[in-house]
């Protein structure tokens, strides 16, 4: 079971999900990056390590608390910061550079 509690997250923080399935049968609990907040919601990205169904990937994965290659999906999603699970780690200045170029664009 997920134990579902309020952290103080922060812009370019790599943070755990618990994403449904479409089916809404169960969930997995899924890495995305903060991208900005307002009040208790946060702004999200989703990281995916299956590179080809990404956007870009980022170059230093592991600073940013991933366990194997990962990129960046072409998403926006807006979810309650109480629903992070975890802070894994916060993109590198160089990672985060990138995101907020094609966050731009």
């Amino acid at each position: 079971m997920l134990t579902m509690s309020s952290m103080n997250c922060s812009k370019n923080d790599v943070v755990l999900l618990p994403i449904p399935f479409t089916n809404l049968t169960s969930r997995k609990v899924r890495p995305a990056i903060v991208v900005g907040r307002s009040g208790a919601d946060l702004f999200l990205v989703p990281i995916s390590s299956v590179i080809a169904n990404t956007d870009f990937s980022l170059r230093d994965w592991r600073a940013a608390g991933l366990n194997v290659p990962s990129g960046v999906k072409a998403q926006l999603a807006t979810v309650e910061e109480k629903l992070a699970v975890k802070i894994v780690g916060q993109l590198t200045d160089n990672d985060a550079k990138v995101l907020n170029a094609r966050l731009r664009e």
